[in-house]
C-alpha cells in the first residue's frame, strides 16, 4: 500500500519538469516587470544585444567573421549568418486596435547575423569583415569604421539597453555603416 500513496501526486510538491521550470518562470515574471519613470512613462526591461549586425546581399556569401578594435583592444566574437527574407504582403481585417493583421514573407538571396559584444564602446571603432563563399575563399575582405550607438528598446524616455552598429554589404561587394 506504501508504493501505491507514493504514486499518488501531492498538488503542492512540484514534480518533473515542473520542477526544473519552475526558477525560470518566476526570474520571467521577475524580469518581465518594469518601472514608470518619473514623467510616467512605463519601462520594461526588456533587454537590448550589444553589438554589431551585418546585412549581406553579396551573393555566394554562405560564412564570415568579423573583428572590432578600438584602443588598443580587439574581439573577435562569432558571427554566425543567417538567411533573409522580407515582408511581401500584409492584409489586415480593418483599422481599430482589436482588428488582426497578418504578413506574408519570402526568401532573399542575402544572409543576416549578429555579432555580440557586450564590452562595445560608445565611440568610434574599426571592424574588418571578411565574407567567404562555400569554398571558403573570401569574397570580401575590409576594414570599416563605425560609431555604435545607444539603443533605446522602449523610446527616448526609458534608459537605453546598450550600444550598437551596423554594417550592410551590397551584391557588389560595397559596404556602408547602417
Amino acid at each position: 500500500m506504501v508504493a501505491a500513496r507514493n504514486l499518488i501526486a501531492d498538488p503542492f510538491r512540484p514534480s518533473g519538469m515542473w520542477r526544473r521550470t519552475w526558477p525560470l518562470g518566476v526570474l520571467l515574471l521577475a524580469t518581465a516587470c518594469g518601472a514608470i519613470d518619473a514623467g510616467g512613462t512605463a519601462c520594461t526591461a526588456i533587454g537590448t544585444r550589444t553589438g554589431v549586425s551585418v546585412d549581406v546581399e553579396h551573393p555566394g556569401v554562405v560564412s564570415g567573421t568579423i573583428e572590432v578594435c578600438w584602443d588598443d583592444f580587439c574581439a573577435t566574437p562569432g558571427l554566425e549568418l543567417y538567411p533573409s527574407s522580407r515582408v511581401v504582403g500584409t492584409t489586415c481585417t480593418g483599422a481599430s486596435p482589436d482588428d488582426s493583421c497578418s504578413a506574408r514573407s519570402e526568401p532573399t538571396e542575402g544572409k543576416h547575423g549578429f555579432a555580440d559584444l557586450p564590452q562595445l564602446p560608445v565611440k568610434p571603432v574599426t571592424a574588418t569583415l571578411k565574407l567567404l563563399d562555400q569554398s571558403g575563399s573570401a569574397l570580401v575582405d575590409r576594414n570599416i569604421a563605425l560609431t555604435p550607438e545607444m539603443v533605446y528598446p522602449n523610446g527616448p524616455d526609458c534608459p537605453a539597453g546598450g550600444p550598437q552598429a551596423g554594417i550592410s554589404v551590397g551584391a557588389d561587394g560595397s559596404i556602408t555603416e547602417r
